[in-house]
Order: structure tokens, then sequence, then C-alpha cells
């Protein structure tokens, strides 16, 4: 049975920072392409970014240079570090692979408000 199980979110000012954890068990972690996506108040799902296999990371261009996504193998546990926050970032943020492929976990909510 497949888990994605997000954690570290909380309250924050802006231009604050915030790490992300996600912890998956059930899959053979290495051989995935983790991502992370988020979704605000009204809002559709969107991507955030992407780690792929080799390490190499993508990012959408509204979080470049702000955020980092990095994963442990011997873990099985995918990273997003927040910094600059801005309240536009305010949303529910889940990890997944690329493509959607596992049920969504419960999400970790990010709040940047002054």
């Amino acid at each position: 049975q497949v888990q994605l199980v997000e954690s570290g979110g909380g309250l924050v000012q802006p231009g604050g920072s915030l790490r992300l954890s996600c912890a998956a068990s059930g899959i053979i972690f290495r051989l995935n392409d983790m991502a992370w996506f988020r979704q605000a108040p009204g809002k559709e799902r969107e991507y955030v970014a992407t780690i792929h296999i080799t390490g190499s990371p993508t990012y959408r261009d509204s979080v470049k240079d702000r955020f980092t996504i990095s994963r442990d193998n011997a873990k099985n546990t995918v990273y997003l570090q927040m910094n600059s926050l801005k309240a536009e970032d305010t949303a529910v943020y889940y990890c997944n692979t690329p493509n959607r492929f596992y049920s969504w976990g419960q999400g970790t909510q990010v709040t940047v408000s002054s």
C-alpha cells in the first residue's frame, strides 16, 4: 500500500522560510521521479517542482530561485526548501510523482501572512 505523508507546513511571515518533507512508503522510491504540487483555496492543484531520479530539479517559473527540491533515497523522503515566501505561496502542498500516479496524501498547509 502506497503512502505519501507530507509535513512541515505552518504559518510564516512574508519573506520567511519553511522546509517541507514527504515520506513515501510502498514504492521503490529511488526509481521514481518525485514532485511537489500545491492547491490554493478555490484553485486547481498546480505543479511546483520535480526532482528526477538523477537528482536534477525542475521548477515552475514563479518559485525558481526561491524554492529548492531535494531527495534522500535512504530515507524515502523528498524535501522542499522554501525561502522568500510570498502570500501567493499560501496553499496546501502535496507530493506525488510528476504524472500524479499515486493516491494523494493529506497534504501540509502553508500560510504566508503578516
